[in-house]
């Protein structure tokens, strides 16, 4: 298989990779011009840039890259930056290869049929889950995956990445509280979860005394999640919500 061949499967799969490709070099180097590999976020690679301490090095940057989504090209002093005896110069083009948005729906509720309904419209990868049998016989799925299993065990299947969305609505109160727990340490581009004052004072103080977040982790959740305005009905709680995850989307895109 050739790295384009790979390029393509991590698409099917919706994987995220960082394509690296020697632009140029002077002097003595490990590879020449056109040399490529392939980075994935856990440190796995497919092809080379020369081994040692310039791919060692490129993986470290690529993976970083990934996180902003930006193409980039990086010169590297192979003597005088990464102490190899080489001492040529090699320059790296850095291309992240990102994964569809994913949304990730815990709840097929009121709200979380409606939000599914909305987004399927705005390039978003949509998975709705629930625990409850029969929940999806209520209204047409047709466009997005769904699971009905115990929300801790579906969380164990998913494979975060920087481009995956979290909304957090399901039925009671210990399930928000549970996922949003196991969700706050993940990579995600977005975590919010629903709840009034109250819910989410609660939530913040038991992530932070049985120490399944930092204080950190437990600022960037979005909750109440949304963006707020007067919202009652569950299409207009679906609407402040995708126009938080839109907002989210494209200013990620920008940077």
């Amino acid at each position: 298989m050739n790295i384009y061949q790979q390029i393509s499967e991590a698409q099917h799969a919706n994987q995220e990779c960082v394509f690296c490709v020697i632009t140029d070099t002077k002097g003595s180097s490990p590879r020449k011009a056109g040399s490529k590999m392939l980075v994935f976020p856990d440190r796995k690679i497919f092809g080379t840039i020369g081994g040692g301490s310039i791919e060692f090095q490129a993986i470290t940057d690529a993976i970083e890259l990934l996180k902003q989504g930006n193409p980039t090209k990086k010169t590297y002093q192979l003597e005088q930056d990464l102490i190899m005896h080489c001492g040529g110069t090699v320059e790296v083009y850095f291309e992240p290869i990102k994964s569809t948005a994913e949304l990730l729906i815990f709840g097929a509720g009121h709200i979380g049929r409606v939000l599914a309904k909305y987004t399927k419209d705005f390039g978003f990868r949509i998975t709705l889950f629930d625990s409850r049998e029969g929940i999806y016989d209520e209204f047409d799925t047709a466009a997005y995956q769904t699971v009905c299993e115990d929300y801790v065990a579906a969380i164990e299947k998913i494979n975060f990445t920087h481009n995956t969305y979290i909304v957090i609505l399901t039925h009671k109160h210990e399930y928000d509280e549970t996922i949003v727990g196991f969700c706050a340490r993940k990579p995600y581009a977005y975590l919010g979860m629903i709840g009034s004052s109250r819910k989410v004072a609660d939530v913040k103080k038991n992530l932070l005394a049985n120490s399944i977040a930092t204080q950190e982790e437990i600022d960037r959740i979005d909750m109440p999640l949304g963006i707020k305005f007067n919202a009652e009905t569950p299409e207009e709680i679906a609407i402040s919500i995708l126009a938080k995850l839109i907002d989210v989307k494209n200013n990620l895109l920008t940077k």
